[in-house]
């Protein structure tokens, strides 16, 4: 099978996009920077709630349980984001969840035909297929890894909350126009990274630096230094 053959090179793309997010997240551990928390915390807060549940009877998943009406107020978005579980598994998981299924279809799809017809179906076309069985394998695998995440790990816990917490600096060094990233903890212990700056221009934090989160600036936390031992991190 030509892989990169027209008819099948976006199938082939989307799993080696895949394969690079997997690789990313792999050296992320091996450097201690967790991409996927960086990236969900980066994004607009999403509120949605998982509706579906593993029923207690042989196991299976209730997929087609309506959605939370709290997450439903903004309209066919966000009920969209909701059914795929957005806003409680990470982004990146979702997304590699989808490349897998719209992968995997369209290559296995376009191999059967080929074999019964000898020809390949035009890619648009098997693209939409792909689309169709991958948004609810994405939502199915969502829903899966929910549940098998330590609670911690899965309860949506606003980045607001991280207003008065103290933070490390980890990489990098923060200015007021060029945040660093850095790492703290959260009620339940949960180490989240996040992009930390100084709330004025004149301050610069190295890293290692302890800073006291004192508010939110879209995706960057505005921090000063952290001058209560009580507090420390």
């Amino acid at each position: 099978m030509e892989f990169f053959h027209p008819a099948l090179a976006p199938f082939t793309i989307a799993l080696l996009i895949m394969s690079f997010i997997a690789l990313l997240e792999v050296a992320g551990l091996l450097f201690g920077v967790a991409f996927s928390e960086l990236i969900d915390n980066a994004l607009p807060e999403f509120d949605g709630e998982i509706d579906a549940e593993i029923s207690g009877n042989g196991g299976g998943l209730d997929v087609d349980a309506p959605t939370s009406p709290d997450a439903v107020g903004a309209g066919p978005l966000s009920k969209l984001l909701s059914w795929l579980c957005i806003g409680r598994v990470p982004i990146l998981i979702l997304l590699a969840a989808f490349l897998v299924g719209f992968g995997l279809t369209g290559l296995v799809f376009q191999s059967v035909v080929m074999d019964l017809l000898g020809a390949y179906f035009p890619a648009s076309a098997v693209a939409l297929l792909a689309v169709m069985v991958a948004l609810p394998v994405t939502r199915n695998l969502g829903l899966i890894i929910a549940r098998l995440m330590p609670k911690e790990e899965t309860d949506a816990i606003s980045s607001q909350t991280f207003v008065g917490r103290v933070a490390t600096i980890v990489r990098g060094s923060a200015s007021f126009d060029l945040p660093a990233e850095a790492k703290l903890r959260d009620e339940n212990g949960t180490v989240h990274y996040v992009l930390v700056a100084p709330d004025q221009k004149d301050i610069e934090f190295a890293a290692g630096t302890e800073v006291l989160i004192i508010s939110k600036d879209s995706a960057v936390f505005r921090a000063v230094l952290n001058t209560n031992a009580a507090l420390s991190a």
